[in-house]
């Protein structure tokens, strides 16, 4: 029977929004990963038969199918097509997903999976300026004209009783856990500088309980939720060579990771962010697995609600729920995120010789995607 494996992944770091990266064109950003990937692992071009990338703000300079064009500002062969594909928060996460998947299928043997987005070029929501995404009748279904992620976390903050202290002191782990992994130069492996930047930069090394505190609520005036505990508006890409045991071991590559199990799911779309814990429950059953077989979870902070909400749902070991850091602390380029967490995750558990790792990540519309990678 075919497999799916991971043999080589690599990403740029996060930039801050209107920081070191947002001179860099999306395309040209996604293509750097691309040849970065391949010259890692010494394997010809010509011999990735699809590039899939998720990007979620499909307008302006990331419009276009940046998966296509991304191979060819890599300057890979024509002959290699590509495709941008958009679940939102997930969607680079969604088009490992679809990689492994293919592969496993015999659709292709050797694969490019990944993400990008340019939050400083094309702002978010910006897709959203014009027209009516949601259509009268989702919003008669729901009665709302709006739905917001921000108000969904303060939902979700209400409805596991989480306090304003509790999420801010996930906060300043999240940056106190990045800036130990950064100093250790646990990530360097794994990124590829681009203009100069060789390093997550939306790390504030100045931050303190005390600062966190007095930072305002950002969507009710009683709320939980303010900029210090919720993710960073970021620009990043990463990618990952998917293809079968059989393939590495013809080509010479070393696995790192097998595609063990994956699942998507779908949850209320008004509160919106609490996918990852129907998805992590169906993920588990499927992969005759619990949550303490996993050494390592990577549970994205989109706002600090979402991971502890999770956390209690599941029982997990919080030492082991998002060891380097987070969103809050080293950005969310929405759709390169999963990339790059799963970059992250793989480089972690060979690092620490942890045999499963699990991803899941809370998606716009009330989804998640969620993945466990058993380590070769």
């Amino acid at each position: 029977m075919r497999d799916a494996v991971i043999v080589e992944a690599v990403r740029t770091p996060i930039g801050r929004r209107n920081g070191s990266l947002k001179g860099v064109h999306p395309v040209d950003l996604a293509g750097e990963v691309l040849r970065a990937l391949v010259e890692r692992a010494q394997v010809a071009p010509d011999l990735i038969e699809d590039v899939i990338l998720g990007c979620v703000t499909q307008i302006s300079d990331q419009s276009t199918n940046v998966g296509r064009l991304s191979v060819l500002a890599a300057g890979w062969p024509e002959s290699i097509p590509g495709v941008t594909l958009d679940r939102a928060c997930g969607s680079s996460q969604q088009a490992v997903h679809f990689a492994a998947a293919s592969v496993i299928a015999g659709h292709y043997d050797l694969v490019v999976a990944g993400g990008v987005e340019s939050m400083s070029r094309v702002p978010i929501g910006s897709a959203r300026a014009i027209g009516e995404p949601f259509g009268p009748r989702v919003r008669q279904r729901y009665q709302r004209d709006s739905f917001s992620q921000g108000l969904g976390a303060e939902d979700i903050a209400r409805r596991w009783k989480l306090s304003r202290e509790q999420l801010d002191d996930l906060a300043y782990e999240s940056h106190q856990r990045a800036i130990a992994a950064i100093d250790s130069g646990a990530f360097d492996g794994q990124v590829l500088p681009i203009e100069g930047l060789k390093a997550d930069e939306g790390i504030r090394r100045e931050t303190t309980p005390e600062k966190l505190a007095a930072l305002k609520p950002a969507f009710r005036p009683d709320g939980v939720i303010h900029a210090g505990n919720s993710s960073q508006i970021s620009d990043g890409a990463a990618a990952l060579l998917i293809t079968t045991s059989e393939r590495a071991a013809e080509l010479g590559l070393r696995p790192i990771a097998r595609f063990h199990t994956g699942a998507v799911a779908g949850d209320d779309p008004v509160t919106m962010l609490t996918g990852p814990i129907p998805a992590t429950a169906k993920l588990l059953k499927r992969a005759r697995l619990t949550i303490g077989d996993i050494g390592v979870y990577e549970v994205n902070e989109a706002f600090a609600s979402v991971p502890l909400a999770w956390e209690i749902e599941t029982g997990a070991d919080h030492a082991k729920l998002n060891p380097l850091g987070g969103a809050i602390a080293v950005g969310h380029p929405l759709g390169a995120s999963g990339a790059i967490l799963m970059t992250r995750m793989i480089n972690h558990m060979r690092d620490q010789g942890i045999r499963y790792g699990l991803q899941t990540m809370c998606e716009a519309g009330g989804m998640a995607n969620a993945t466990i990678l058993e380590l070769l």
